[in-house]
C-alpha cells in the first residue's frame, strides 16, 4: 500500500473524496495523523466520523437554503466543516480539541474534533448519532448568526461591556445557535424523515450535558450564574426544544427575551 503523508493512499482518497463531494475539510485531521502518530493507517472510524459529518452538513445546507429564502430573504452560503484532532489552526487563531466544536465567522469554517464525540458518549452520557448531529447543527446555528448578522453585531457590542454583561451576551449568542438546531431537526424530519424513534431525547440529553451548571457541576465547582456563557441546561435544551416546535427564525429572538 502506497503511502500520502504518512496515510495510507486508498484511506486518503476516500476521506477526501467524501470532503469534496460535501465540504468537510479533513487536511487537518490527515496532517494531524501524519504529526502526532507518526506512519499510521487512517482508521475505519475516521472514515465513519468523516461520512457521518458530511451527511448531517448536507441536511443543513438543505434545510437552510429554504428557511433563509422564505424567512430572511437572503441566500444561504454554505460554510465548510473541518474535522481535526488534538490542535489545529483557524482564521480566529490556534485552538485545540480542548475547546470543543467552534464556528469561525473569520473564514466561515466550522471545527469539530473527532474525539469530542467519544467524549460526549463516554464522559458526558449523550452519546447517539443525534446528539453529534445537534452539536454540528448548533455551529452551523452560529453560521446563520454570522449570515443574519447577529455575530458582527455581537462582536461590536463586546468590547465595551463588563466581563459579567459579555457572558450574558455569550449566553443569549449560544441559545439562539441551540434555537437554530432546532428548526433544523424540525425541518430535517418533515423534509427528509431524519429522526427516529429516541432522536430528539438524544439531542436533549446532549443540550444537558454541555450545560453550564452540569459542567460546572461535574467539574466539582458549584454553578455560578453570572460566569456561565453558554447556558444552563434547562436553557439550551428549552430553546433547543422552542426552536424545534416552531421552525421559525423569529421564535429564536434570545437577545430580546425578557427571561431567558
Amino acid at each position: 500500500m502506497g503511502r500520502a503523508g504518512g496515510v495510507g493512499i486508498a484511506g486518503t482518497l476516500i476521506i477526501l473524496a467524501v470532503g469534496y463531494f460535501f465540504g468537510v475539510d479533513v487536511t487537518p485531521l490527515v496532517q494531524g495523523l501524519d504529526q502526532s502518530q507518526g506512519s499510521v493507517e487512517l482508521t475505519r472510524e475516521d472514515e465513519e466520523w468523516g461520512e457521518f459529518v458530511s451527511v448531517v452538513l448536507a441536511d443543513t445546507e438543505e434545510v437552510w437554503r429554504p428557511v433563509l429564502r422564505d424567512q430572511a430573504v437572503m441566500e444561504y452560503e454554505d460554510p465548510t466543516l473541518v474535522l481535526f484532532r488534538g490542535a489545529v489552526q483557524s482564521a480566529c487563531g490556534g485552538a485545540s480539541s480542548a475547546m470543543g466544536p467552534f464556528y469561525c465567522p473569520g473564514d466561515q469554517r466550522v471545527y469539530l474534533d473527532t474525539d469530542f464525540f467519544d467524549m460526549m458518549a463516554q464522559r458526558m452520557g449523550a452519546g447517539g448519532d443525534f446528539a453529534a448531529a445537534y452539536v454540528i447543527a448548533h455551529e452551523v446555528g452560529h453560521h446563520v448568526q454570522n449570515l443574519i448578522g447577529v455575530l458582527g453585531e455581537v462582536n461590536r457590542q463586546r468590547p465595551a461591556l463588563s466581563e459579567v454583561e459579555a457572558n450574558s451576551l455569550s449566553v443569549a449568542t449560544e441559545l439562539q445557535a441551540d434555537c437554530f438546531a432546532g428548526i433544523w431537526a424540525r425541518q430535517a424530519q418533515e423534509r427528509f424523515g431524519t429522526l427516529d424513534v429516541g432522536d430528539l431525547e438524544e439531542a436533549m440529553r446532549a443540550a444537558e450535558a454541555v450545560g453550564d451548571d452540569v459542567i460546572q457541576a461535574n467539574a466539582g465547582r458549584t454553578p455560578i450564574p453570572d460566569s456561565f456563557t453558554h447556558g444552563s441546561a434547562e436553557q439550551r435544551q428549552t430553546w433547543l426544544m422552542r426552536g424545534f416546535q416552531s421552525g421559525d427564525l423569529r421564535q429564536c429572538d434570545t437577545f430580546g427575551a425578557d427571561d431567558l
